[in-house]
């Protein structure tokens, strides 16, 4: 077999195990390295040592200098150096400051108030209930970032009112599932950090990018939501006084200034300080972890027990991202040096496609991935493969990567993963069948469809707040 043979095959096979339910960063550093062994392999240098032994040589000499050559494999150095560069990278420093400020958000009791608040101001909405769960979804994904966590936690607060509200299964578990997955595309989106430090994006300029967008795909949702309430008012009828009591105005302004305006305010800190520039991510990212941690204090939400918890998850997460990231840089380098890389992009410029149409069969792959793999696993592994064929068709990362922010969102809404449906079906009531989240939350999908066409269409929408703030 040629080495571009070689490199297919390891693509293949790597593909393969992952659909046996392999651990994916272990098996691309134990491919990359396997593979990489023959990739640079020299017998010449490894042994040269052994080679010159004379005949006297004793066991042990010959044994230990064997093993030392055996393990004189360039592939090893590879392996040390992108793990250096992985640990080294200033932008995912970002991580788990973001991780930490979700986590200690996630445990602060701030979900409680602020739902009950967005529920009783919005209570002659059409939809008021799922108004207020996708509102409280988006503020609480933005500032955690952890989609498990928002679903999970609104499902728990939010669906049980809303069935008892007698809102439609679908309608309710839908609104929730999709609300939750919002804080990958709002920054500020951990999705992000990792698609730059991938990708060699700057974060501030996807940031800002990811803004307009991200507003846009609330702003279809809650269209929908409030669309549908009004042609179909059975699947969300409008909630009595005894479910959503009517509030004096001055109390209700009481409620606003202590459940949603510390939220919002940590949310503007630290978008504000990276956007203005002020701060970069990290110090930002290190503002927002403290805050959190002030927000829990106000809230007497904070504990040693609390406190524990939130830095052993984010050590675990962290570390995740990380080993995932040595994994595919190992695995990624020996690709492409076996010409794998090259034979990508001469096939992909042989089908003669127009830059429309490479987007569109690139996002459609992406999809498919979304079905069987998480979203930090297509950012950091497959992602990349598709980055050195946007200049071909002069495509910038910037409008690429929110292309794909979009569509990551699917990846927790489609099956057979859907992972949002299923940390909600872990926690729903048992009347709640899968196959009606599932049905609840295609239209979201579809909304999600729309406002990437929105962006086909017209990409202004990604591009004029960087622009605006940083000039082409």
């Amino acid at each position: 077999m040629t080495d571009p043979q070689v490199a297919l095959l390891m693509l293949g096979l790597f593909i393969f195990i992952v659909f046996l339910g392999f651990p994916i960063a272990f098996t691309l550093m134990a491919m990359g390295i396997g593979f990489g062994y023959y990739a640079y392999y020299e017998p010449n240098r490894m042994w040269r040592s052994y080679n010159r032994l004379d005949e006297t040589a004793g066991w042990w000499d010959s044994s230990s200098l064997w093993l030392e050559g055996f393990f004189n494999n360039r592939v090893f150095d590879l392996f040390i150096n992108q793990t250096y560069t992985v640990m080294a990278n200033d932008v995912l420093t970002a991580v788990p400051l973001f991780l930490f400020m979700g986590y200690i958000v996630e445990r602060a009791n701030i979900v409680d108030r602020l739902f009950s608040t967005l529920n009783i101001a919005s209570r002659n909405l059409p939809g008021s209930m799922g108004v207020a769960a996708l509102i409280t979804c988006a503020l609480f994904a933005t500032a955690t970032g952890i989609v498990g966590a928002v679903v999970t936690l609104m499902g728990l607060l939010a669906l049980p009112a809303m069935l008892k509200a007698r809102y439609d299964h679908s309608f309710a578990t839908g609104i929730i599932c999709a609300g939750g997955t919002l804080g990958i595309l709002i920054p500020p989106s951990i999705m992000l950090i990792v698609y730059a430090a991938a990708s060699g994006t700057s974060i501030v300029r996807l940031y800002s990018a990811a803004l307009l967008p991200g507003l846009t795909l609330v702003g279809l949702y809650l269209i929908y939501i409030v669309g549908r309430s009004i042609l179909q008012p059975s699947v969300a009828p409008k909630p009595t006084a005894e479910e959503v009591p009517d509030v004096p105005f001055l109390k209700l302004a009481g409620m606003i200034v202590t459940s949603f305006l510390p939220l919002a305010i940590l949310i503007l800190a630290v978008l504000g300080s990276i956007l203005f520039g002020l701060a970069t991510p990290t110090e930002a990212a290190a503002i927002g972890a403290l805050g959190g941690m002030v927000l829990a204090v106000l809230y007497r939400a904070m504990s040693w027990d609390r406190l524990r918890q939130s830095v052993y998850l984010t050590v675990r997460t962290t570390a995740m991202v990380c080993w995932l990231f040595v994994g595919s840089y190992t695995f990624s380098s020996v690709f492409s040096y076996l010409g794998g890389e090259h034979i990508i992009s001469e096939f992909v410029r042989s089908l003669d496609l127009t830059p429309f149409q490479f987007l569109l069969l690139a996002q459609f792959i992406i999809f498919l991935l979304g079905w069987p793999l998480e979203w930090s696993e297509i950012i950091i592994i497959f992602v990349p493969i598709f980055l050195p064929l946007l200049d071909m068709f002069g495509i910038d990362p910037l409008f690429f990567g929110i292309l794909v922010a979009l569509n990551l969102q699917t990846s927790f809404l489609t099956p057979p993963m859907a992972m949002s449906a299923y940390y909600l079906k872990g926690i729903a009531p048992p009347e709640v069948r899968l196959t009606q989240i599932f049905r609840g939350v295609l239209p979201f999908v579809f909304m999600v469809f729309i406002s990437m066409t929105l962006m086909y269409v017209f990409p202004q929408i990604v591009f004029y707040l960087p622009e605006l703030f940083y000039g082409r």
